[in-house]
């Protein structure tokens, strides 16, 4: 058994930079020493005997010198000592020493003191020698008797473990401890003995239980949760029990006690499937969520929450509570309420790292409240609009997108919209936010007052025009007086073309109060960003063509269309002159100009395409995505909903065997084996999925020592199951597992040296800490002497273990918005060439998808259908909270035949290298497909 299998009771902080003192020193010490230097020595001893020394010398002193002192401290390490030195001989028996020891405990266990009795009690419960304990039992059983409730709690977990582990030396405990029950009034001390009665005599605490069911309210809430484990062990082990105690769950539900509502809760659930019973246990889960301040709680409830709501026959139960979780038309009205004074509380807090993250999401959910039921929308616009003026772009553009879906599914809610569209566009910061705007203002924008509101405000947000006769007059006009010497008249700043020539000193010493007082829409040109400028064109030409078509006096339509030509053009004379940061591209150049020439035709099929496709194509793009959440909810509920076939046994309950009644796992005994690091997993049916399939060989058949381990992988951790054989006619002495591990894994400790005899086997287990999601290898050696040689230490080199990045990566969803926004700011990316056999573009992607447990971002309509080439989005987190990110761009050169297989790249990013490199050497090994 490894160090890291045994029971841990204390823990021992040790300084590193400390040097082991001397045998003799200590012994000096331990004789003659103070108080304080006896308690020093005895911590050194203490901290050597961990480390493995062998100080047998040192205990007749220790008893003599040490064991009859009465300093508290010193009796506390005392019983740290005796817990972890040897105290048998190597052959097995007892060191005649500990009758000394023994004597000193007894007197102990009667000190008036109740605190070296009590904590004596405790060190018993750790000893696992019966001869030492047999002695002390009379002292142990008056304890239960003490006046003081730390000893007799003390006695009771000592009577218990006693028990439990030598049952001959006190086998009337149970009763002893139903006795003392009966009559304590201490609630620690009750409960302790009650955990007792659970565990060794499960029907005296069925009897005792039975006698004061209806005061159990009454009781202290550490008794009340242990009374929730006995009713749950009991009902789970005998169902026909569970009218019995039903009742005095309900009562429980009542209890003061967050702790004990909750266990009762998950109790009642597993219990009992009655609509009564699980509305009663979502109403306490609300409760809790209510009461409770602590967000670790109210997520871990709203957890058991969701589960509830998962099963089909408990959602309609829990529609009139569960308000956050079921959305219905009754209660949408107050959640919409509850949600705009969260909105309008993150306007007042002050900016903390979360608080964007928060607002996003009640951003989210307003709005999937808003598209379920169109009569909330007009409530919460109002409240969304003022977020198009944020800072924080994700806010803002998850506001813009609802905005934009409201506007085109309810009609009635335009002219609201168009208003505070308005009224908040001057105020916009960002620029992707304003693109955004300017799109909605043009596009929906229908009346003669709205289109010549949206000229003022553009030409508000643009300032004074002509744009560049202007910046070269503000340059000069604000130079003059600083630098009187280098100024130049502006004119002279201006070739014939209308471009800026030189970078003159005015410019270096601009003052950058200037930037601040710019438009914001000058601000964007001026900073080089010219797709703004193609946006603001596409929205002038819709707004003016609409206008055209409204107002039937000729000279306001010339008026409001050369308006629009002449912003656009002194937009052009901008982007080609030096003054912007960056010049503008000639895509954005190209749009421009076909927005002045449409301008100038006026051609209905030019007004068809910019006044009514781009609506129609919007319109489609909303109806295939409402189609797809319809889908995906219908998949969904599919899932949910349990199907029992027509040729399915029926299982009558009164007619089972005991072994099959537990259809259920024990939920307490599953927590505890997670807690272990233990938990039970299903197999799966197929045979290839067992163990065996985790077994890897690490020496050969014919080398002197055979291993092989099974590889059994945790969440943080990775436990090696190794199996030695002995395959020689010798005695192996000294025979040690030595590992070592490449890439982010730790060994966490070294195994210990194993003794085999000839044709001998035993099992090592070692644990190596997983810190990352990369590939690791872990390679290594078995050494050892053979018994009676002379040679030098003989030895096998073992074969590599690769630890499989996939035991780490989970299928997970983001927004395409994430996406983007993780991949540009990931920096690491792994490119990786498609290298198949596989001939079909969708088998290749699923085959991947399979390979790496990513999931497809890109929706399945995207990709069906054959056009010869392919692109998908694919996303996948690990267990250590690791994002990872892939591109697959692929596509079938037709020309090379139709079982020419697919071509392309896959582009990998991640915040890490190793998480990058993994994921692109488990693509590259899996890219083929092997043949059945």
């Amino acid at each position: 058994m490894t160090a890291a299998e045994n029971v841990c009771y204390t823990l021992i902080n040790v300084p590193n930079d400390s040097e082991p003192p001397s045998e003799v020193s200590l012994k000096t010490d331990l004789e003659k020493g103070e108080i304080k230097a006896k308690t020093e020595a005895l911590k050194k001893v203490i901290i050597m005997i961990l480390n493995g020394e062998k100080l047998p010398g040192l205990l007749m002193t220790i008893i003599r010198f040490v064991l009859p002192l009465q300093d508290h401290t010193i009796k506390k390490l005392l019983l740290v000592f005796w817990e972890i030195v040897p105290k048998t001989t190597p052959d097995g028996k007892l060191l005649q020493e500990m009758i000394l020891v023994c004597d000193a405990y007894r007197k102990d266990l009667q000190h008036p003191n109740e605190f070296i009795r009590g904590s004596t009690l405790r060190f018993l419960c750790k000893l696992k020698e019966s001869e030492l304990l047999e002695p002390l039992m009379p002292a142990i059983r008056a304890c239960l008797e003490h006046r003081h409730s730390y000893v007799r709690r003390n006695a009771v977990l000592a009577i218990y473990t006693i028990y439990r582990n030598f049952e001959n030396l006190i086998p009337d405990a149970p009763e002893l401890i139903h006795d003392f029950l009966v009559n304590e009034k201490d609630a620690s001390c009750k409960r302790n003995a009650f955990m007792m009665l659970i565990h060794a005599d499960q029907d005296r605490a069925l009897d005792y239980l039975s006698t004061c069911i209806d005061q159990v309210h009454t009781f202290g809430d550490i008794l009340q949760l242990v009374i929730v484990e006995l009713i749950y062990k009991v009902c789970h082990a005998n169902p026909s029990e569970r009218a019995r105690f039903i009742r005095c769950i309900y009562n429980l539900l009542q209890s003061s006690s967050p702790a004990v509502k909750y266990e009762a809760a998950g109790t009642l659930v597993t219990l009992s499937s009655a609509p009564t019973a699980i509305k009663a246990a979502a109403q306490c889960y609300i409760d809790l969520i209510i009461k409770e301040s602590d967000n670790n709680v109210k997520l871990i409830v709203l957890d058991r929450l969701i589960e509830l709501k998962e099963h089909p026959t408990h959602e309609r139960v829990l529609q009139d509570l569960v308000m956050d979780i079921l959305l219905s038309s009754r209660n949408v009205e107050e959640l919409v309420i509850v949600l705009k004074k969260e909105v309008i509380k993150t306007n007042n807090v002050t900016e903390h790292e979360d608080t964007d993250k928060f607002r996003q999401l009640l951003v989210r959910t307003l709005h999937s409240c808003s598209v379920r039921f169109p009569d909330m929308a007009a409530n919460v616009i109002p409240v969304l609009m003022e977020f198009l003026s944020d800072t924080n772009e994700a806010a803002a553009a998850d506001v813009l997108e609802f905005v934009r879906e409201a506007i085109q599914r309810f009609d009635n809610l335009r002219p609201l919209i168009i208003e505070k569209m308005l009224e908040v566009f001057h105020a916009i910061k960002t620029v992707k936010i304003y693109r955004g705007a300017l799109w909605i203002l043009g596009e929906y924008c229908s009346t003669k007052e709205d289109i010549q509101s949206v000229m003022t405000e553009v030409r508000r947000s643009l300032g004074e025009i002509p744009i560049v006769e202007n910046e070269i007059k503000k340059e000069s006009g604000e130079g003059k007086p600083e630098e009187e010497v280098s100024a130049a008249p502006a004119a002279k700043l201006v070739t014939e073309m209308g471009t800026y020539v030189t970078q003159s000193a005015l410019s270096s010493s601009r003052p950058s109060k200037k930037e601040e007082d710019r438009p914001p829409l000058r601000g964007f040109l001026m900073d080089g960003d010219f797709y703004v400028a193609a946006s603001l064109a596409t929205t002038l030409t819709k707004v003016a063509l609409r206008y055209v078509a409204i107002v039937q006096d000729k000279k306001r339509q010339n008026s409001f269309v050369a308006e629009s030509m002449l912003i656009m053009a002194t937009i052009l004379h901008l982007g080609k002159s030096s003054l912007p940061k960056k010049p503008i591209t000639d895509d954005d150049v190209d749009r421009i100009s076909l927005c002045l020439k449409v301008l100038s035709e006026c051609s209905p099929l030019m007004n068809d395409i910019f006044n009514k496709e781009c609506r129609k194509s919007l319109s489609h793009m909303l109806t295939v995505r409402l189609e797809e959440e319809k889908l995906s909810q219908k998949k969904e509920s599919e899932k949910r909903n349990v199907l029992v076939q027509a040729d399915d046994p029926i299982s009558f309950m009164q007619l089972t065997a005991k072994n099959e009644t537990t259809s259920k796992e024990d939920q307490f005994q599953l927590s505890l084996l997670a807690a272990m690091g233990t938990t039970l997993k299903k197999e799966a049916n197929d045979p290839m999925a067992s163990k065996l399939n985790k077994v890897t060989q690490l020496t050969g058949f014919s080398d002197p020592v055979y291993a092989e381990a099974y590889v059994h992988v945790n969440q943080y951790d990775i436990v090696l199951d190794v199996l030695v054989v002995n395959q020689t006619n010798d005695t192996l002495q000294n025979c040690t597992l030595e590992l070592a591990t490449l890439g982010d894994l730790k060994l966490v400790e070294k195994p210990s040296p194993l003794t085999l005899a000839p044709h001998d086997f035993a099992n090592i287990k070692a644990n190596v800490k997983v810190a990352s999601t990369e590939n690791g290898i872990i390679f290594g050696n078995i050494v050892y002497d053979v018994s009676g040689a002379a040679s030098d230490r003989n030895c096998v080199v073992l074969s590599d273990i690769h630890i499989d990045i996939m035991d780490y990566i989970q299928p997970a969803s983001c927004t395409d918005a994430e996406f983007r926004q993780m991949w540009a700011e990931f920096e690491w990316e792994n490119k990786v060439t498609v290298n198949t056999n596989i001939a079909d573009l969708n088998e290749y992607l699923h085959h991947i998808l399979s390979s790496t447990n990513m999931k497809c971002l890109t929706p399945e309509k995207a990709l069906s259908g054959f056009c010869g080439f392919m692109a998908a989005n694919l996303y996948a987190r690990s267990i250590f909270g690791e994002d990872a990110l892939a591109n697959v761009s692929i596509e079938k050169p037709i020309h090379l035949g139709p079982d020419a297989p697919v071509n392309g790249h896959i582009r990998i990013r991640a915040k890490s290298q190793g998480m990058a490199l993994s994921l692109g050497d488990k693509i590259n090994l899996s890219q083929k497909k092997t043949s059945a």
